[in-house]
């Protein structure tokens, strides 16, 4: 392996099913270089011909000083005497990017893809897609934030006498978390292992990487070296998942007794007790003849099933099991829908 990111085995590979991809997912270790390498490539198609990019922010206000953001590391690197310059468009909902006063693509932000619908038209030159850290550090997301995004996308595939055009998108990021609401609505988490390198996916591919040399610069230095033991430098500098925690996620043996249907964010999750072992677990088995059916939030809430507040005692006992290590999951998307009912 090189010793900065290079996408172009991830840029290769074909679907699950065989076909070009429009969706390339990349994580790593912090600092490997894939946001370089991705935006080097969108301005190098740029140069050759191959149409615009679009780099997507979550929020309005990150599009300020986007030139410097995005072009200042590259420029110098890649580009030396050239010089991006940026230029507000309908009032701030968008920025247009100039490389030496030639339009090359455009700044936009998830928040603003209902307003941005009414400018598809002038995004029908784009050809790529940029979104960099697609996870969050602070689990901050926008609200329907992959709605948001399926609505800007499609707001920019159109055009040139096309219904729909190809337009691939590059989704880079750190390794936060695998409960991301990219790998949970893509089913990413439930096949995602440690030692995954490529995943594909219907319409997507995803690489998972660890470069040691960036890691081990980072552990070299001194700041690095006085917080060693402190959780976010092993995410940083190592292949560690920031906010993710495999206690508790095991397969308990034996046969359990079924407790509940548990309804988070529409998934259906099984709460059965094993008194042999002591232990409560939770899967994403159900049980669709029991009738103890009950949901976490209102979004949820629907016939046959009855709000989590209401089963204060269970929940008491629940709570009892976890606070005493007496909870196991089958995985971190059934422990986290655990966590938020018992946060209730």
């Amino acid at each position: 392996m090189s010793e900065y990111y290079d996408g172009t085995k991830l840029l290769s590979l074909m679907d699950i099913n065989g076909r070009k991809p429009e969706i390339y997912m990349c994580t790593t270790n912090r600092s490997a270089g894939k946001t370089t390498y991705f935006s080097r490539l969108c301005v190098n198609r740029w140069k050759d011909g191959q149409g615009k990019f679009a780099l997507v922010y979550r929020y309005n206000y990150e599009l300020d000083d986007i030139a410097d953001k995005f072009y200042k590391d590259i420029g110098s690197l890649f580009f030396p005497g050239t010089e991006m310059t940026s230029q507000r468009r309908a009032r701030g909902i968008y920025q247009e990017l100039y490389i030496d006063g030639r339009s090359c693509g455009y700044a936009v932000s998830l928040n603003a893809a209902d307003v941005l619908k009414k400018y598809s038209h002038l995004f029908s030159d784009v050809g790529r897609m940029l979104f960099d850290e697609f996870q969050s550090e602070t689990n901050h997301y926008c609200a329907d934030e992959i709605k948001k995004l399926i609505s800007l996308h499609t707001s920019i595939a159109r055009g040139q006498g096309q219904h729909v055009r190809y337009v691939p998108l590059y989704m880079c990021g750190n390794t936060v978390s695998i409960l991301n609401p990219y790998y949970v609505e893509m089913g990413i988490c439930n096949r995602i292992k440690g030692d995954t390198k490529f995943l594909r996916g219907d319409g997507f591919v995803l690489e998972q990487g660890y470069y040691d040399a960036t890691a081990q610069a980072q552990r070299d230095t001194g700041f690095n070296r006085a917080f060693s033991g402190n959780r976010y430098v092993a995410y940083s500098s190592q292949a560690v998942y920031l906010n993710d925690n495999k206690a508790f996620v095991e397969q308990p043996t034996g046969v359990g007794r079924y407790l509940c249907t548990l309804r988070y964010m529409g998934v259906d999750y099984g709460i059965r007790e094993y008194p042999e072992h002591g232990i409560v677990y939770c899967n994403d088995r159900c049980d669709s003849t029991h009738n103890n059916r009950i949901t976490v939030t209102t979004d949820d809430h629907q016939i046959n099933y009855v709000m989590l507040k209401r089963n204060s005692l269970f929940l008491q006992s629940l709570r009892y099991s976890f606070e005493h290590g007496c909870f196991r999951f089958k995985d971190l998307r059934c422990k986290d829908a655990v966590l938020h009912a018992l946060a209730y």
